[in-house]
């Protein structure tokens, strides 16, 4: 891309970083907060560069209409980034995104799998934000580690919902409505990543995904082939994968998520009440594991549940250190000892005396 640094985009957007495959940071000037843009190349007969009396100009204020509606549609909800439109700039289609800081969670795995209770916070802050957009009548349709953000506090937020938009009208405008010259065009633009191939799609194909990507993070890798598209699409259709077991006490939920038949499959909202059942009784992590973020309300700080677990440790009989307190100071003051010792000494010998005359008679 031919954008960089200090550039503005769409009269209000200044990059504050070279854009990179295929997103870049900005800040939009209306409002100062931070912005992540998403760029496609749109090719010479969606801009009109080459058609000078076609449509060109039309098909891409389409596109961006068709983008914005998606954006205007969406739910305010806190685990899901808000998408804030699109615009198209010279050949280029760029959708907006806010920009909260955070580490993708495809970064994150790089580092190799996660523990599957940390995977299942992560799972349940999404199926949430799922959740809220079903409930609007909404499809995600872009559910993969690459549109989820970890924050600094272990929340998960969920983006890439207008992008996602992007690339589906752009496959269409490209290769029509339906059929193979789509495919091919989507295949190009998506790749080969398996959440984005369920073979339905609405809610039931973003729950499907979601199973995808827990087994993905609980294993490190996706449950079926992506060697490439075709590979992947026939692997999904014929049910061929990994087994579910090895994602742990995540397993039968994969199982679930992923199964050919969507009316069998667990909705958003079950999908977070099973893992927060599931989360209640996790256990504490061993030595080894991956340190898991602690992770804000709804669920409880992780202040509050170090306090707890010291507790349940002293009541279940475990030594608990005390702090030293201050010194006592002496009963008796140094500068009294004296008389006090004399004073002593004299009531003895009365004592003594008063017995001697009371024996003898």
């Amino acid at each position: 891309m031919r954008a960089g640094p200090g550039q503005v985009l769409a009269g209000r957007y200044r990059l504050i970083e070279r854009p990179g495959a295929p997103s870049a940071l900005a800040v939009d000037e209306r409002s100062g907060e931070v912005v992540r843009l998403r760029a496609w190349e749109l090719p010479a007969r969606l801009t009109g560069d080459q058609e000078p009396d076609g449509d060109g100009p039309v098909r891409g204020e389409r596109l961006v209409r068709r983008v914005a509606e998606v954006g205007a549609a969406a739910p305010r909800h806190p685990r899901l980034l808000q998408g804030a439109g699109a615009f198209v700039e010279g050949d280029l289609l760029w959708t907006v995104e806010e920009g909260p800081a955070g580490r993708p969670l495809a970064e994150v795995l790089a580092d190799g799998p996660l523990p599957p209770y940390r995977a299942a916070e992560i799972a349940a802050d999404l199926a949430a934000a799922l959740r809220a957009l079903h409930d609007a009548g909404l499809a995600h349709g872009n559910l993969t580690a690459g549109s989820v953000l970890v924050c600094e506090d272990g929340a998960a937020l969920l983006g890439g919902l207008l992008p996602g938009v992007a690339e589906e009208v752009l496959a269409e405008e490209l290769g029509g409505p339906g059929g193979r010259r789509r495919y091919e065009v989507r295949a190009e633009l998506v790749g080969p990543v398996a959440e984005r191939w369920p073979l339905d799609g609405g809610p039931a194909g973003d729950c499907w995904a979601l199973g995808v990507l827990l087994h993905r993070m609980a294993t490190g890798r996706a449950p079926y082939p992506e060697s490439g598209v075709p590979e992947l699409v026939t692997a999904v259709r014929e049910g061929r994968r990994v087994p579910s077991e090895a994602c742990g006490p995540l397993g039968p939920l994969v199982e679930r998520l992923v199964q050919s038949d969507p009316s069998r499959r667990p909705t958003a909202a079950e999908v977070r009440l099973e893992l927060a059942e599931l989360l209640a009784g996790a256990p504490e992590p061993t030595a080894g594991e991956r340190a898991v973020p602690p992770v804000p309300e709804p669920r409880r700080p992780a202040a509050r549940r170090g306090a707890a677990r010291r507790g349940g440790a002293a009541k279940a009989g475990r030594p608990r250190a005390e702090e030293p307190g201050p010194a006592r100071p002496p009963r008796i003051a140094p500068a009294l000892l004296g008389p006090v010792l004399v004073g002593g000494v004299f009531l003895l010998l009365v004592l003594g005396v008063a017995a001697v005359v009371l024996f003898a008679g």
